[in-house]
């Protein structure tokens, strides 16, 4: 809870949400109750029988997102004459932070990875991606990792929309016959 929870809603606050005010401290605020209700959701949980994806954004993912943002967010400033966050980087910290927010407490399905299996034998073409992997971290890792976790954010949602326009189209085509 702390580690996923409390830390990243207190280090975007401090950083870009605190010049809102009570708005700031309330977006911080329900990330953190967000981040405890979705590790309430996934202990809960431990038993059900899909493996493959996680309900909801897992708190790791939102965590990494939402401290990401900021990792960037400095990154960008220690480069540039601005010495601190504008109005227009306050409403995107409020926004990821307000969107991951709610999408650990969403019914969105996420890819979990639980069905890759490492155990066995591992290609060698898959040695070579994890060693790119990590080349291509090294080149920038707050952008990287940033954009990762955005990717994998927005990865639920759009496969959720997928998934619903699939099952319409199916339930038309049976319908129609």
């Amino acid at each position: 809870m702390v580690a996923f929870g409390l830390g990243p809603a207190l280090v975007v606050y401090l950083w870009c949400l605190q010049s809102l005010g009570k708005v700031g401290w309330l977006i911080a605020f329900i990330f953190t109750a967000c981040a405890a209700l979705r590790l309430a959701r996934f202990n809960s949980q431990k038993g059900s029988s899909e493996k493959r994806y996680f309900k909801g954004l897992a708190s790791p993912s939102a965590a990494a997102l939402v401290a990401g943002f900021v990792w960037v967010g400095t990154e960008w400033i220690s480069v540039s004459t601005v010495t601190e966050p504008n109005r227009f980087i306050t409403m995107i910290g409020l926004i990821v932070t307000l969107s991951a927010a709610l999408l650990m407490v969403s019914n969105i399905l996420f890819r979990s990875f639980k069905d890759f299996d490492i155990k066995g034998r591992v290609p060698f073409v898959t040695l070579i991606i994890v060693v790119m992997a990590f080349v291509l971290v090294s080149i920038d890792p707050p952008i990287v990792l940033f954009v990762g976790f955005l990717v994998y954010t927005v990865s639920g949602p759009i496969g959720s929309l997928m998934r619903s326009s699939a099952k319409r189209r199916s339930d038309d085509s049976s319908a129609n016959s």
